[in-house]
């Protein structure tokens, strides 16, 4: 009787090596520098102003940061960082963007996708809430969106979307 728990324990042992190493080779193919572009809506039922953008994306076995600036108009340039730690299947972490104050990120991944809740530092689109996802698209695309939610009429809309591709 004694050996069932001992082989129980041994077998949640190797899952939980196997889900951290997951995580570390999921953060690891996000790892280098990323190029691309998208579209970001400057307000609610404003238009979506055309964007380029390079990122640098830098991973441990257990985190991940991301540096980078988008481009609009040829003239105007911003600049954003997230760092994010794993603890099993759980994310945390800290975006600056376009106000220069931290909003916090909350979520976990689901296969090829972090989905992560966002509370921005400031009131943006008539709230402080909303979702970003950073998606591994193929062996060497990456996409992140934030989506937030029209105050009027409830719908989700995404409010960016940037395509990059490994350099």
């Amino acid at each position: 009787m004694r050996v069932l728990p001992v082989i129980a324990l041994t077998c949640a042992t190797c899952l939980t090596s196997n889900a951290s190493a997951s995580e570390e080779d999921f953060l690891k193919s996000i790892e280098g520098q990323w190029t691309g572009g998208g579209a970001v809506l400057t307000k609610l039922g404003g238009s979506k102003v055309d964007v380029s953008c390079k990122m640098q994306s830098d991973a441990k076995s257990s985190s991940f940061s991301m540096n980078g600036s988008c481009r609009a108009f040829a003239v105007v340039t911003r600049s954003f960082t997230a760092n994010v730690k794993a603890s099993g299947e759980a994310y945390s972490g800290i975006y600056v963007g376009i106000s220069g104050k931290p909003s916090t990120l909350v979520g976990s991944r689901d296969g090829n996708t972090i989905k992560l809740d966002v509370t921005w530092a400031n009131t943006i689109y008539g709230d402080r809430q909303a979702k970003m996802t950073i998606e591994k698209v193929g062996e060497d695309g990456l996409r992140i969106r934030t989506i937030d939610q029209d105050p009027a009429s409830g719908k989700s809309i995404v409010t960016t979307q940037l395509d990059l591709r490994r350099r």
